[in-house]
């Protein structure tokens, strides 16, 4: 019996692969293929969720199943079938016809896509009116209504202001308002709030969940997060190396996985450090820190210490005042008012009045690796640079010792002769670290070092973190807005908000009830890896519950 327009998917996905086209040692350019005869359905009014390690293929079949390959990529088999249509043979006329009307996408970067010359409102309409699919003043009545769903403030005039007049979360709303403004049948959300602190990223998803239940749409949504995937998506693949690893309703996935990969994603969110130490030292302390960048006030009577060989994370949601607090401590910002002590010792507030030894003993490892190495020197030379600086170490020493410093962040010595272009993000960051250790520092400040990360990645970086604090009594203040990392590795915590310090003390009570207001806000805001989880907190901000214990 023949399928009826209501029981055929939306979305048919058949043994759909991908290559590159690559040179092998001196073979004949040929196609690479990355992704490996994946099939899936879609619905309409349901959402499949795509989760997996970088280069597992999410964002290659995402883009393919709106028949679009980028790059040197090409689609080398299988089909796309859009309400039985197969889009793949289209022509490129064809293509254009659907993209930005039947099929749309919603990028991770808002700001990329939006240009700065342009009002928000006459961007969001652009590609109705390019479509020919609603007069002006129809799309942007559509577009006033979308604003409202969204939950953007003033949906009426909103669509005035320019994209750097808005927030970060507001505007990654404004690009979901221009996918849903054609009224589309099929959406591809890609690492849509990978970016976003975890207050922000709770209203985004919340907004994007209730845009897709009222509108119909069907959607694709990307991320390398299985507990954010586990609150928007209906069905859930499980994707490495362009191969289907587990597919199947979002429930089973997370509560029963079968396949041991899907396991060890569910197991990342349960790294925790349970040990409880004296924290009464003041290795590291800052008193009365008051900072500005200009006339703009950032940090307002900050106080806070660490003792020797323990973490101290730094918590709080963009613009919270997290980085700026961390340089401060590292003589970039001289603050206007307040000391910083190490070892019972004033430190120089700038960087420039601080001795080598102050130097060595406080070391910065950064959220983006690329941006602190030359993508011109090898690892060798990378770590080998604070060996002969702080140390003196040359030639054959200096060698010997970067290939240890390899071994202890388990890459080892094949890694020294290697540039940064041919290292994975995980494999830069260990690098990063490895710089850091040569100088043998006392006090490493991390800065948000794992949110870029795979969490299969991230998990084994906070495991490294953990190993070298037991084995070299390394004291860490870690930066981050992520409350599972708090968990995993903090024996302090200092909650930021507004530039000013809300909460702070050992772990056991900073994260315990009753919270002040923002402290719950943020713990609240923390996507829990079970089904659900998103609709019960929402429900909980709109009755005004506080976060349960």
């Amino acid at each position: 019996m023949a399928d009826t327009d209501h029981d055929r998917p939306l979305l048919s996905v058949r043994g759909l692969r991908l290559g590159v086209r690559a040179h092998a040692s001196g073979e004949p350019l040929r196609d690479v293929e990355i992704v490996h005869g994946v099939s899936f359905d879609l619905r309409k009014g349901r959402v499949l969720g795509l989760i997996g390690e970088s280069g597992a293929g999410k964002s290659t079949i995402g883009l393919a199943a709106l028949a679009h390959a980028r790059g040197a990529m090409r689609i080398t088999g299988g089909e796309v079938l859009l309400d039985g249509e197969n889009i793949l043979a289209l022509d490129n006329a064809g293509k254009r016809g659907i993209r930005g009307a039947r099929v749309c996408y919603v990028a991770q970067s808002a700001a990329a896509a939006f240009n700065p010359a342009f009002r928000l409102g006459d961007q969001v309409i652009e590609a109705t009116l390019r479509h020919g699919l609603a007069t002006r003043a129809e799309a942007r009545v559509r577009a006033v209504e979308l604003f409202r769903m969204l939950g953007l403030p003033a949906p009426e005039t909103f669509g005035r202001r320019f994209p750097h007049e808005v927030s970060g979360g507001q505007l990654q709303r404004a690009m979901t308002a221009m996918a849903l403004c054609p009224r589309p049948e099929l959406i591809v959300f890609d690492e849509p709030t990978t970016a976003l602190d975890v207050t922000t990223q709770i209203g985004v998803l919340a907004a994007i969940k209730s845009a897709i239940a009222r509108t119909g749409t069907a959607a694709i949504y990307i991320s390398h997060d299985l507990a954010v995937v586990a609150q928007i998506a209906d069905d859930i693949m499980v994707l490495r190396n362009g191969e289907t690893v587990e597919y199947g309703p979002a429930r089973q996935i997370v509560e029963r996985p079968v396949a041991a990969y899907t396991r060890d994603l569910v197991r990342q969110h349960e790294i925790r450090h349970d040990e409880v130490r004296d924290q009464s030292g003041r290795f590291f302390e800052m008193t009365g820190i008051c900072a500005s960048y200009g006339s703009v006030p950032v940090l307002s009577d900050v106080s806070l210490h660490l003792s020797k060989g323990q973490t101290l994370a730094v918590v709080g949601e963009s613009g919270s005042g997290k980085s700026t607090l961390a340089r401060v401590a590292t003589g970039l910002l001289p603050p206007r008012q307040g000391t910083v002590r190490l070892d019972g010792a004033d430190l120089p507030p700038r960087l420039n009045g601080r001795s080598k030894a102050h130097l060595r003993r406080i070391q910065m490892i950064y959220q983006i690796p690329d941006t602190a190495m030359n993508p011109r020197q090898t690892v060798e030379e990378i770590i080998g640079r604070p060996l002969t600086f702080y140390h003196g170490l040359r030639g054959a020493q200096k060698r010997a010792r970067v290939a240890d410093l390899l071994d202890q962040i388990d890459l080892g010595p094949a890694f020294l002769d290697r540039y940064p272009a041919e290292l994975s993000g995980g494999q830069k960051q260990r690098v990063a670290i490895a710089r850091a250790l040569a100088a043998e520092p006392d006090l490493l400040i991390c800065d948000e070092p794992t949110s870029a990360l795979d969490p299969l990645v991230a998990a084994g970086i906070l495991r490294l973190f953990l190993r070298l604090q037991q084995e070299r009594q390394l004291s860490y203040m870690f930066i981050t807005h992520d409350l599972a990392i708090v968990q995993a590795i903090a024996d302090s915590v200092a909650v930021m908000h507004r530039g000013r310090l809300v909460r702070f003390g050992p772990r056991s009570s900073a994260l315990r009830p009753p919270f002040d207001a923002y402290t719950d806000t943020l713990l609240a805001s923390v996507p829990q890896m079970r089904v659900g989880w998103l609709d019960e907190a929402i429900a909980r901000q709109a009755a005004g519950i506080a976060s349960p214990d």
